[in-house]
C-alpha cells in the first residue's frame, strides 16, 4: 500500500483490508461505516472539501474503535487512522 503517493487510495485499501479479519461486533460496524466513506472518495468523483470532509468522519469513527480484538486489523486500523488525519487535515484533500 502506497501510503505517500495517494492517501486517499491507501485509506481505502487498508479499511478493505479489515473487512475478513475476525473483530468484535461494534468495531466492525464503524469499520464497516468508515469504509463506505472511504470508497466514496476513493473513487475520484467528489470535490476535494468532501473529500476533507469524509476523512474527517472516517476519523470521527475510527476513534470510537478502541481495538478489534484482531492485531492484523488493529494495524490497519492504526494505519487508516493516521491516514485519515492527514487528509482531514489538508486544505486540498489529498
Amino acid at each position: 500500500m502506497s501510503d505517500e503517493s495517494d492517501p486517499v487510495a491507501a485509506l481505502r485499501d487498508h479499511l478493505a483490508a479489515t473487512e475478513e479479519r475476525p473483530m468484535e461486533r461494534e468495531a466492525g460496524w464503524r469499520l464497516g461505516e468508515a469504509q463506505a466513506l472511504a470508497a466514496e472518495i476513493a473513487d475520484g468523483e467528489v470535490d476535494d472539501a468532501t473529500v476533507v470532509r469524509r476523512a474527517a468522519e472516517i476519523r470521527t469513527l475510527l476513534a470510537e474503535v478502541d481495538g478489534t480484538g484482531d492485531p492484523e486489523a488493529d494495524d490497519h486500523v492504526d494505519a487508516a487512522r493516521e491516514l485519515a488525519a492527514r487528509i482531514a487535515n489538508r486544505p486540498d484533500g489529498g
